[in-house]
């Protein structure tokens, strides 16, 4: 067996977050299993939740994928809002990079790094080694992300002066209501102006999802002239479809699913940081009873302040549900609904026969395990690009979107109209997007195999960084 001296080495960057780690996580999986590189994973671990922190110390992980954490930083005066304060944990801890990346042994081919962590680049440029961005979202919004600056040069910086829609070369229209206030963002400009300049950009994505626009990024006139680097769909990268360890929490979950007939749940998840306010989870959970439908509900406690309330928190709650739900909510449902405060095998759930639809903020990891499972979709997006996703998922007919009643300057989606979208993804009237789901699940499953589009495109990479 070759020694990890004499493989390929590569390192992999990740900024805060457990859905910014777990798609670099399988990429460094992929990297070590399937083509046989030697891999460090870089892990910042300044303000990583708990679940983050799991994930990267499963003793499971491939031999040579090494973790290596990056010293803590202090950044007691964290501002608010979670892309500002992901920036700021990151331009502290690359601080310690070149430290780091120097004394790898042997030294690195190349550097993969998610777009928080782009300001590596001055540091690599310094060291000479070939830096990459793997887009963690869609092909959308890579696109959107190489057109912004054009975009804020246009309007001065003035998003007001922006029509109702706006046009990426190539691309389908962008409702501007799904990119205010979670897109638009001038504090990512700096990122935003670095793309261009990277060796190659890896996307969670494969060319049946998105054709229009990764032939947009490949062939329009303005991402040619930029230029913009390669692409690389290499999606859908999720987490491994495995049998769960067996806990006593996972065990619960699927000996309660076993117990279900095929096609009767809904799964309610909003990410591992979505939070909702008091008043919404309670008419989610009365329309969930109303409904009469059966639900896995990952139901973690209400913040009226922040729809990310659990973003840097993830994995960790002890509050019991009954403290939160509505009175008598968990025995009125028992043995039709199971809720848990704070965490769920999801993969083990997606991929459960009995499950068909669900519940989903939008985060394009929860997306992209729903589609490659055939479980159709109601969109709930909560923050950052999650309302540009669920517009995606319905345009594409894999989800439907509850609508908002608006009361006293706050959006809240009612009972009665939870009670029919639930209805709708799980009886005759949801059919249509059921199937649609399943057919591009089999794109994904296809992309996947040994001579599929995602396959072959991480593959020419990986020999690229062989032959460096």
């Amino acid at each position: 067996m070759e020694s990890s001296q004499k493989k390929p080495h590569v390192a992999v960057l990740a900024s805060p977050g457990i859905g910014h780690v777990t798609p670099l996580l399988e990429l460094a999986k992929r990297l070590v299993v399937d083509h046989g590189f030697h891999v460090t994973f870089l892990s910042i671990i300044t303000d990583a939740p708990p679940a983050q922190l799991q994930l990267l110390s499963n003793p499971y992980l491939p031999s040579d994928l090494h973790v290596v954490s990056l010293p803590r930083v202090d950044v007691s005066q964290q501002p608010i809002g979670i892309s500002v304060r992901i920036f700021l944990v990151v331009q502290e801890t690359l601080k310690s990079l070149p430290f780091v990346l120097k004394n790898l042994q042997p030294p690195i081919k190349s550097l993969v790094v998610d777009p928080f962590c782009i300001e590596a680049l001055e540091i690599t440029a310094d060291l000479s080694i070939p830096t990459y961005v793997f887009m963690t979202s869609s092909a959308s919004l890579l696109a959107f992300t190489m057109y912004f600056p054009t975009i804020n040069a246009e309007v001065n910086g003035d998003y007001s002066k922006i029509a109702e829609e706006v046009i990426v070369p190539g691309c389908k229209p962008l409702l501007l209501d799904d990119l205010v206030p979670g897109v638009l963002l001038p504090e990512v400009l700096p990122m935003c102006n670095s793309f261009p300049t990277v060796k190659g950009i890896l996307v969670n994505t494969w060319e049946e999802l998105e054709p229009v626009t990764l032939l947009s990024l490949r062939e329009n006139p303005f991402f040619l002239g930029l230029p913009a680097p390669p692409v690389y769909p290499i999606g859908p990268l999720t987490k491994e479809d495995k049998p769960v360890t067996s806990t006593l929490e996972s065990s619960k979950f699927l000996t309660w699913l076993d117990e279900q007939p095929i096609g009767s749940v809904v799964y309610v998840s909003f990410g591992s940081g979505g939070t909702l306010s008091r008043e919404q989870m309670s008419e989610l959970a009365w329309g969930l009873e109303l409904s009469q439908k059966r639900f896995v509900w990952v139901a973690r406690p209400p913040n009226d302040s922040s729809a990310s309330g659990s973003f840097f928190k993830a994995g960790f709650n002890t509050d019991y549900p009954a403290s939160y739900l509505p009175e008598g909510f968990l025995d009125r449902t028992r043995g039709r609904g199971l809720v848990t405060p704070s965490w769920a095998p999801q993969v083990a759930v997606l991929s459960h026969r009995s499950v068909a639809g669900f519940v989903t903020h939008c985060g394009w990891n929860s997306v992209l395990e729903s589609v490659l499972h055939g479980v159709a979709m109601i969109a709930w997006p909560l923050y950052a690009e999650q309302r540009m996703n669920a517009r995606f998922l319905v345009d594409v007919g894999v989800a439907v979107w509850p609508e908002a009643e608006e009361d006293d300057g706050k959006k809240v989606v009612g009972r009665c109209e939870v009670e029919r979208v639930v209805r709708t993804i799980l009886e005759e009237e949801g059919e249509g997007v059921r199937r649609r789901v399943r057919e591009l699940q089999g794109t994904a499953v296809k992309a996947l195999e040994v001579d599929g589009s995602s396959s072959g495109s991480l593959e020419g990479l990986a020999k690229e960084w062989r032959e460096a």
